[in-house]
């Protein structure tokens, strides 16, 4: 691999980084007893287009008429964040507080509900001290904090107003996304609010890695690329569908190494995970994820042939978490220690060939699945340890 091919994730905050931040205390506002009324499922009507006086089929193409009128419904329910982060936690003993005098960070969001919740990315908000939302229309109000799941980098937060005439965005069906068709992205890049790009879906079932713990490194399942040029400050906007739907909340952009621009790769939450998440957000503050409890090594032929592996496809365990679920149902890890192209790896334990009857290819296929269960759901693995095969029932946990 050429040096300057290397490829590396970063966040899409404008303005100065905030990933080292500690997360300030915050004050979960309790929800709304009148329910929140959401786009249905049911088909959007056409986008209507423009007026004679000021757009006519000589002027522009049917695409360009579509991207017009998508683009004059859809922004009014895109905002601008603006967010000031309490500093003083990053600041030596004895170093007096600073109190920043304008926004420390910036992104974007969408609003979800007709009672003022909008989401967008956790890493946005992450630490904030004040959050405020600016409107299409220039219209500004400061937003309360009500949940956020670092795990899938969702947050929602709410306002108590909105200007006259916005409508949520409809979610639309993220499953039913295919290569090739054309992505919409609005948002507000380097602070120009209300930002239209268009690409195309560029890849599906991407995987990113998330945060890290002393129970391992956590990732963000189904993730779609996209070559829509998404850029810092993109954070939390949507990305859509030429319907208007909502497919994936733009979330990180592969750049060179050493870079922070965009250059063809950006990826997006996906609109099932948000349709998972962002209620339970509104309504409890956070949200549970289903652990397993093993780190993975995913098998192909390459990696069987280098280990003597009995199967050239699956997924390896290396090491099992105590008392989590995969222990508690009897699953066995490595038990010797290897390097696989330069990165430590434990041979030996079992591999998963199946989940609840679907062949399991790789590591990022079993997280994706699993994401789909609920905690406390029970699920058949299907194992090969040694010359044998099993089935191993386990029942998932909450990751810790």
């Amino acid at each position: 691999m050429r040096p300057w091919l290397i490829i590396v994730l970063i966040v899409l905050l404008a303005g100065c980084a905030r990933a080292d931040l500690p997360a300030s205390p915050v004050t979960v506002v309790a929800t709304p007893t009148a329910p929140p009324v959401r786009p249905t499922d049911a088909p959007l009507p056409p986008l209507a287009a423009s007026s004679p006086s000021t757009l006519t089929e000589t002027e522009f193409t049917e695409h360009e008429q579509r991207l017009i009128a998508l683009y004059r419904r859809a922004s009014q329910a895109v905002v601008s964040l603006d967010v000031v982060v309490d500093q003083s936690a990053n600041l030596p003993p004895g170093h007096p507080p600073i109190t920043p005098d304008g926004p420390t960070g910036q992104g974007s969001g969408f609003l979800f509900d007709d009672q003022g919740h909008i989401v967008t990315n956790h890493h946005v908000v992450a630490g904030a001290v004040q959050i405020q939302v600016r409107f299409a229309n220039g219209a500004t109000v400061i937003a309360d904090f009500i949940g956020s799941d670092p795990d899938s980098d969702l947050a929602v937060i709410k306002v108590t107003s909105l200007p006259e005439g916005i409508t949520p965005l409809p979610l639309g069906d993220s499953q039913t996304v295919q290569v090739g068709q054309t992505a919409v992205a609005i948002g507000s890049p380097f602070g120009e609010q209300n930002t239209l790009t268009v690409g195309v879906i560029s890849g599906l079932g991407r995987t990113l890695r998330g945060r890290t713990s002393s129970f391992g490194s956590f990732s963000i399942p189904n993730v779609i690329q996209t070559d829509a040029a998404i850029n810092p400050g993109n954070s939390g906007g949507p990305l859509l569908n030429l319907r208007g739907e909502v497919i994936g909340i733009n979330t990180a952009i592969a750049v060179s190494l050493g870079g922070r621009d965009f250059e063809g790769v950006g990826y997006a939450v996906p609109a099932q995970t948000i349709a998972r998440v962002a209620p339970v957000l509104i309504a409890q503050g956070r949200y549970e994820h289903p652990w397993l409890g093993v780190s993975m090594t995913t098998v192909d032929t390459l990696f069987a042939n280098r280990f003597g592996l009995p199967v050239n496809r699956g997924v390896l365990v290396g090491i099992v978490q105590p008392n989590s679920p995969a222990a508690q149902a009897g699953l066995r890890g490595g038990d010797t220690e290897a390097s696989y192209r330069g990165l430590p790896v434990r041979i030996g334990g079992d591999i998963i060939l199946a989940c609840n009857g679907t062949p399991i290819f790789s590591s990022d296929q079993l997280i994706g699945l699993l994401d789909q269960f609920a905690v406390g759901e029970r699920i058949t693995l299907t194992i090969r340890r040694g010359n044998e095969q099993l089935d191993v029932a386990v029942t998932l946990a909450a990751r810790p």
